[in-house]
């Protein structure tokens, strides 16, 4: 073979060998013109599932409160609570020293949220979803004998609805 066909049989070698290779997506790419319809066809369905969330973002108190003049005792607590439960939630507030009596909770009113009396302590509950922001004002008739401060006695459990 002489040396000037030797470079040209072996461009006509490449580009046979080009055409007769398959092409990557040549059997998923289809033209469809008008109402023929010969491609392939797929429905998507998606489904988004948000999962249920309640948090305590935040549970502020005073880890001690001392007593006033008289003997009583009084604290603010601020108790923020994010809840995406189609049904809302309940904070439920228990006495967790029982030497303490007269426990009185308080709240400003809110949208949304009631405040209710139990046997054993209070529940503050919430029936939509939503972000909350509580002030809660807990006075406490008298503290224990031979008590100078009071560790925070009053336990808050959320639970959902």
């Amino acid at each position: 073979m002489s040396p000037s066909i030797r470079p040209a049989l072996v461009t006509a070698l490449t580009a046979l060998g080009l055409l007769l290779a398959p092409v990557n997506g040549l059997g998923e790419s289809v033209v469809v013109t008008g109402s023929e319809s010969r491609g392939a066809s797929a429905t998507l369905n998606f489904r988004i599932v948000i999962p249920p969330v309640m948090r305590v973002l935040e549970n502020s108190h005073p880890q001690q409160i001392d007593p006033e003049a008289d003997g009583s005792l009084s604290a603010q607590q601020r108790l923020v609570v994010m809840s995406n439960m189609k049904r809302g939630f309940c904070v439920t507030l228990r006495l967790a020293d029982p030497a303490l009596d007269d426990w009185q909770l308080t709240t400003a009113p809110q949208s949304g949220v009631q405040l209710n009396p139990m046997a054993d302590g209070y529940r503050l509950c919430s029936n939509r979803p939503g972000r909350y922001t509580l002030l809660l004002q807990h006075q406490f008739g008298s503290s224990p004998a031979n008590s100078n401060a009071l560790n925070w006695p009053v336990q808050t459990d959320l639970t959902a609805i």
